[in-house]
């Protein structure tokens, strides 16, 4: 505590946070790797299908903006989806020129069975934490999916320039 100020976060803490973060990132990604791969999808897809699930019905446009892939690969992972049968394509009520996805009744319940014994794991792990524990864990994953999103869009921003030159 020697030499900082009142607030200020010890930096090998903070570093510490910023390597398990990167750990668990990583860790998300096999996760991820093993399902897709035990189901016959790549990991896009399985992961399209999470941000289809957490959305409940998404346009293509959502989802390439949500990815960084161009409305040509968004279209065939849908295509791919469908085919699979987990996704379905439904008209927009508020406008029907538009098409949203949405995830078929019962098409991810085998998926689901596959994750539940590790979502019932981490539920009893994070239910140790106090309310107030995981009102900070929660205002800290925000802040840094926020950051995280707002970073990959300016380094596509970035990228989509630089092409253009």
């Amino acid at each position: 505590m020697a030499g900082r100020k009142k607030g200020e976060a010890d930096i090998e803490l903070v570093r510490r946070v910023g390597e398990l973060i990167r750990r668990v990132g990583a860790q998300s990604v096999i996760v991820s790797q093993t399902v897709a791969t035990r189901f016959g999808l790549n990991t896009t897809d399985l992961e399209c299908l999470d941000l289809i699930q957490l959305q409940g019905r998404v346009s293509a446009g959502e989802l390439a903006a949500a990815t960084g892939l161009t409305s040509g690969a968004v279209t065939a992972l849908i295509d791919r989806l469908e085919r699979a049968g987990y996704v379905e394509r439904v008209d927009d009520p508020a406008d029907r020129r538009r098409v949203l996805v949405r995830i078929r009744k019962g098409s991810i319940a085998e998926i689901e069975k596959v994750y539940a014994p590790l979502q019932k794991r981490t539920f009893a792990l994070w239910s140790q934490y106090s309310d107030a524990d995981l009102e900070v864990i929660a205002d800290f994953l925000a802040r840094n999916l926020e950051l995280s999103s707002s970073w990959v869009a300016e380094l596509r921003e970035g990228a989509s320039k630089r092409k253009s030159l």
